[in-house]
């Protein structure tokens, strides 16, 4: 009985931090923002707990047990509802991120760009060969890039069927290039996101360029904004809501794909996080989401087909 209350109590503890961590709006410290990236698995453990403590009679874990578990369903709910754009449709844009692993899911991203044919495409890890291979297979469709050369995983760059002007991009310890697009007489922002993982010792550096991120987002609310790439964050870390607090939704979540995981792509989707994203202002619509498996690459490339919308200052001029 006290054995079974023990293990019982320690799953609980152990989860209660994590959930804590999400009630309090923070990502703690390691091992923390590790596990929040998993959080709708922490009903194994936590189911596991309230079955020990009813076998136990454990009454005070049980509470503790159901309390937890109601947590995690509440947080585990897609997170708020998005109302349509009301302007006209102007364009139909799809749109492509993949993560290939230091260049190495390269050939089996060029066959999806072909077949799916994306207006535009971010690729984080494209190092100098994978930047070569590019433009050299797929080149003539996308005349336009913005890249970051680079070796290993800061390599990274943009492919367009638009027209795109060049930006400084965010400042990174992975390349993050941006642009502003032209799309059909709209200029629309354009910014691939790379922030470090948040490994143990390298948090505050995660949250930092996160941080950058969202300065970016927050900087212009006036002009159609298109964030994509690896985040390396679910929805379940403060540090990404808080980007979306800036007036950004996640294109999967419009799309009803918010808890589709996308890493790491050899357990996904019985297992995994959904850190791959595509953040759009409110501008747009989405639909269609799809995770496509990649050979050699840890990432599941995202595919998602967005509706830019006559932005709301112009919608409603007289």
């Amino acid at each position: 009985m006290k054995a079974r209350a023990w293990c019982a109590g320690v799953l609980f503890a152990g989860v209660s931090v994590v959930v804590g961590c999400r009630l309090a709006d923070s990502d703690g410290m390691t091992p923390v923002p590790q596990l929040l990236a998993f959080l709708p698995w922490l009903l194994v453990p936590t189911g596991l707990g309230l079955a020990l403590a009813l076998l136990g009679r454990w009454w005070f874990g049980v509470v503790w047990g159901m309390a937890a578990l109601g947590l995690l369903a509440w947080f585990i709910e897609p997170y708020g509802r998005v109302a349509e754009p009301a302007g006209a449709p102007v364009a139909h844009i799809r749109v492509l991120t993949s993560n290939v692993e230091f260049g190495r899911g390269t050939p089996a991203l060029v066959p999806v760009i072909r077949r799916e044919r994306p207006d535009i495409v971010f690729v984080e890890e494209c190092e100098y060969t994978c930047q070569d291979s590019l433009r050299r297979e797929v080149g003539g469709d996308y005349p336009y890039r913005r890249a970051v050369a680079a070796g290993s995983s800061k390599g990274s760059i943009i492919l367009s069927r638009y027209a795109l002007k060049g930006t400084d991009g965010v400042r990174g310890t992975m390349g993050m290039p941006g642009a502003l697009a032209d799309v059909r007489g709209h200029t629309v922002r354009l910014q691939l996101a790379h922030p470090m993982p948040p490994l143990a010792g390298q948090v505050a550096l995660w949250q930092r360029e996160l941080g950058r991120l969202r300065a970016f987002a927050a900087a212009d609310h006036r002009t159609p904004t298109v964030l994509a790439g690896d985040f390396n964050a679910s929805q379940d870390h403060a540090a990404f809501r808080r980007i979306l607090g800036t007036g950004l939704h996640d294109a999967a979540r419009l799309a009803g794909s918010d808890r589709t995981p996308s890493w790491p792509a050899r357990t996904t989707p019985t297992l995994g996080a959904q850190i791959d994203h595509v953040l759009v202002s409110e501008e747009f619509s989405a639909a269609h989401a799809r995770f496509l498996r990649l050979a050699d690459t840890d990432h599941r490339a995202l595919l998602v087909d967005v509706t830019m919308h006559m932005p709301r200052s112009t919608a409603t001029r007289p």
